[in-house]
């Protein structure tokens, strides 16, 4: 398996726009502290998370190829099959690959998390600090705020082991956590 500077370098050299390479890094942090919750693998998990959208830039055309390119664009044995299948079922709406796994459920959730708590921070003066799972499902109920957001997905995180307030705080916290690097501090 790569390891992350490798991860972050394939992800690197694809010249993500900034937006993606922020989501990248925030999907990375909640999968990290997911895994590190529910007793996986972290680094497993935060390399899932990193390279999740690698082949979006390739794939925006056509959706039904985004997450199973992916192993055309990764070095052979990068990834195991679980996160291949998890980042294949991230996006089951277009794949029709089945979300089945923890692991699965994780990515789903957490990557769909990232969109909503960077928008929320963008329009809060303070930013991530302060920020609450209370506020966070506030603008869950409003289908216009961050409207790409896919909600439904943010709630599997029960089907990955955490209720959501419990997966709010720590979807929060680690992205707190790159805040300053993903330009939301």
């Amino acid at each position: 398996m790569i390891d992350r500077a490798s991860a972050l370098a394939l992800v690197l050299a694809e010249h993500p726009n900034p937006g993606l390479l922020a989501h990248g890094r925030q999907t990375e942090a909640v999968m990290r502290a997911l895994a590190e919750r529910l007793g996986h693998d972290p680094e497993l998990w935060g390399v899932t998370g990193l390279v999740h959208d690698l082949d979006y830039p390739r794939t925006a055309a056509d959706p039904a190829r985004h997450g199973l390119a992916l192993r055309e664009a990764l070095p052979e044995g990068a990834l195991p099959e679980e996160a291949l299948y998890a980042i294949a079922a991230h996006n089951d709406e277009h794949t029709g690959v089945a979300p089945q796994s923890a692991f699965d459920f994780a990515l789903r959730a957490a990557e769909s998390v990232t969109g909503i708590i960077s928008a929320a921070a963008l329009v809060r003066p303070d930013r991530m600090n302060g920020m609450a799972p209370k506020s966070i499902k506030k603008k869950m109920k409003d289908k216009a705020f961050a409207a790409n957001v896919r909600r439904a997905n943010i709630l599997e995180c029960e089907k990955a082991g955490l209720s959501l307030d419990e997966f709010l705080t720590l979807a929060i916290a680690a992205i707190a956590g790159v805040a300053a690097e993903t330009g939301l501090a």
